[in-house]
């Protein structure tokens, strides 16, 4: 990567998990980059609902995605903290989804546009990729982020999150 990226901090979750969350995040850099591959236990299903939560809530969202299946597309809106997709309990055994999120100017005192890819992984017809544009509608500075499964499940162990800083120079 750039030099531009600052390693933050990483989790490689060693047991199931409910929910990760990176805390204190210092107001140093310009924007926030989060790499995940994460899959959940999430019974009878090949994907599940990525959330994200900043600052420890899950108000003031707004999103809009498009989804590919490799022979449909959808696109959605609502307005929860949906940030993506992962791979779940059904899907092919020790695949993690690959997700990016990209926030930008997460330190202004303006509302703060989130950008997201996800891709599922499944050695099977049914696999999604997905593209989101959201919004947080909150001035404060974003201090933490946190990650659940949409569905009340747990990520799985090997999960990994990374957080990068990202300096205009």
């Amino acid at each position: 990567m750039p030099n531009t990226y600052t390693l933050i901090a990483s989790n490689t979750l060693s047991t199931a998990t409910a929910a990760v969350t990176f805390s204190s995040i210092p107001a140093t850099y310009t924007d926030l980059l989060l790499k995940l591959s994460v899959r959940t236990d999430r019974a009878g299903a090949v994907d599940d609902n990525l959330n994200i939560k900043l600052n420890g809530g899950t108000t003031n969202f707004t999103y809009r995605y498009l989804r590919g299946s490799g022979s449909a597309v959808a696109s959605s809106s609502g307005s929860t903290g949906y940030i993506g997709a992962t791979d779940a309990a059904s899907a092919t055994a020790s695949t993690f989804a690959s997700v990016e999120i990209y926030i930008p100017n997460y330190a202004s005192a303006n509302y703060k546009s989130i950008s997201a890819d996800s891709v599922t992984e499944n050695n099977a017809t049914e696999s999604y990729q997905f593209f989101h544009a959201d919004l947080w509608s909150d001035t404060a500075a974003i201090t933490s982020v946190g990650f659940v499964s949409g569905t009340s499940n747990n990520f799985v162990q090997y999960s990994t999150f990374y957080l990068y800083g990202i300096s205009k120079t």
